[in-house]
């Protein structure tokens, strides 16, 4: 029943508020409400701020938050577990993708693997690499297709990917090729997830390019629409280009740029997540060819 508290406490404050947990995990508001004063008489000070809007953590709350996630995961490998003893495979899977391209694929393997595995419930989010890199280390995502990053994961090369430039056919910019990389500090830069650390963040700095940026937005189809019309140049990863029609143009960069894509794994999986990279090992050549 203490996971229980603690799962409906982590779901409180990522739907900012009880009714939305109680929604999310087939509760009432009340339910979750005295869920919520249980934990908190037991742990002898309040874990969260009630406001007319929701629900956001105290202080002592988020100092909790990392042994909190680590309780709710070792409680569901234990649920796991016994189910497996049991021979019955249940749980929840989550996979996350920085590169739509890879939707097709994730979504024909889990297809099979869950008719193997009906009992697993089997979740696909998407992110930018940083951030499911960030929500594995949290246990919130059991694996994720992502560019390489440094973190406590498994790591299993997939790809070399290029970076190019996008602009509109009509950008006088479209009459070079390539792209000299120091163009995007004078020439009007389209940003796509600004702050983030995605893979253009990455080649801006390593290349020590600081971008003349005009426009930005967290869409990357507003991106293209943007470019579309002519207000600037942007740069994606050539995998998500392939599919770009229209009055987009791509090119490649001098230098060339590259980013190596890959399957970042939870070293400490969940039998589900053991199960399904088990269960994949037949189909991760196709990643390779995608």
């Amino acid at each position: 029943m203490e996971i229980e508290k603690y799962e409906a406490l982590l779901c409180a404050i990522e739907k900012g508020s009880f009714s939305a947990a109680a929604e999310a995990l087939g509760y009432t508001p009340s339910g979750i409400s005295r869920m919520m004063v249980a934990l908190e008489l037991e742990n002898g000070f309040p874990l969260l701020i009630r406001r007319k809007e929701g629900v956001v953590p105290t202080k002592e709350c988020v100092k909790l938050m990392p042994q909190i996630r680590e309780i709710v995961f070792e409680g569901e490998k234990l649920k796991q577990m016994s189910a497996q003893i049991r021979n019955v495979e249940t749980g929840t899977l989550t996979i996350g993708t920085a590169y739509s391209a890879y939707y097709g694929w994730l979504s024909e393997v889990t297809s099979k693997f869950h008719k193997q595995y009906p009992g697993v419930e089997i979740k696909i989010v998407s992110g930018y690499s940083a951030e499911l890199v960030e929500q594995m280390e949290k246990h919130e995502v059991d694996m994720a297709i992502i560019s390489e990053r440094s973190g406590n994961h498994q790591w299993i090369p997939l790809i070399k990917d290029r970076l190019l430039a996008m602009v509109s056919v009509n950008h006088p910019v479209a009459k070079l090729n390539p792209v000299p990389i120091e163009l995007f500090a004078s020439e009007s830069y389209i940003d796509t997830y600004p702050g983030k650390d995605i893979d253009n963040a990455y080649v801006f700095k390593r290349c020590h390019v600081t971008p003349n940026t005009q426009f930005s937005t967290m869409d990357i189809y507003a991106t293209y629409s943007m470019v579309e019309a002519g207000l600037g140049i942007s740069m994606n990863n050539e995998i998500n280009c392939r599919n770009l029609t229209g009055s987009i143009k791509t090119i490649p960069l001098n230098p060339p740029q590259t980013t190596v894509i890959g399957l970042a794994v939870a070293k400490d999986k969940t039998p589900a997540a053991a199960s399904f990279m088990k269960f994949s090992e037949a189909y991760m050549d196709e990643l390779k060819n995608i």
